[in-house]
């Protein structure tokens, strides 16, 4: 099953310097955090704030040939997510044919933006990766301020995750996240 989403933002995440898409599912209130190089940043950040750059960037001459030769883009999906590499297809259409092409994310996103194409995630990449906005951030600070014996740790992880988010730290959050799956998965066992 494929998740729809929309590109958020692009941010910087400061505890790494380094650049960050977050991809946003409104219906279930998640956000899946894609670290993407700095001219992909770029190309993003440009798009979604409507700034048209002088000459054409490589995600624009891409958008430009395509439609040259009459190619759609239909879709792009972020299908995978292997030892910390998250993977993407491009579905392209010509002449009632369809092909799907591999790619990068920060690829695949900035053309797609560009052609204003929807973007997916396959509900088991988000499964994996997908953070949930749980607790209104009140919520989340008077839990913070109750005494540590109070709190489970899982209610603790939740609530550093929920700050890394806050703060912008997106590979905290991931690194809170799975740390949040393997307390979950050996509870399960246990």
């Amino acid at each position: 099953m494929q998740v729809a989403v929309r590109v958020d933002r692009v941010t910087l995440d400061t505890s790494t310097n380094r650049f960050v898409v977050i991809l946003r599912d409104d219906v279930k209130s998640r956000w899946l955090p894609i670290v993407v190089g700095t001219t992909e940043a770029q190309a993003i950040a440009l798009q979604l704030e409507g700034i048209l750059p002088p000459r054409p960037l490589t995600h624009d001459l891409m958008k430009n040939l395509l439609e040259s030769i009459n190619v759609e883009i239909s879709k792009i999906i972020v299908n995978d997510l292997r030892e910390n590499t998250y993977y993407a297809v491009i579905h392209l259409k010509l002449n009632k044919k369809s092909k799907e092409i591999d790619a990068r994310p920060s690829d695949a996103i900035a053309l797609a933006l560009r052609v204003q194409a929807p973007v997916f995630v396959e509900e088991s990449v988000m499964r994996k990766a997908a953070v949930i906005e749980r607790m209104e951030e009140s919520e989340l600070e008077a839990k913070s301020d109750r005494p540590y014996g109070e709190i489970d740790h899982l209610e603790e992880l939740n609530i550093k995750l929920q700050k890394a988010v806050r703060e912008e730290r997106f590979e905290d959050a991931a690194r809170i996240r799975d740390e949040i799956i393997e307390f979950k998965h050996e509870r399960h066992q246990s």
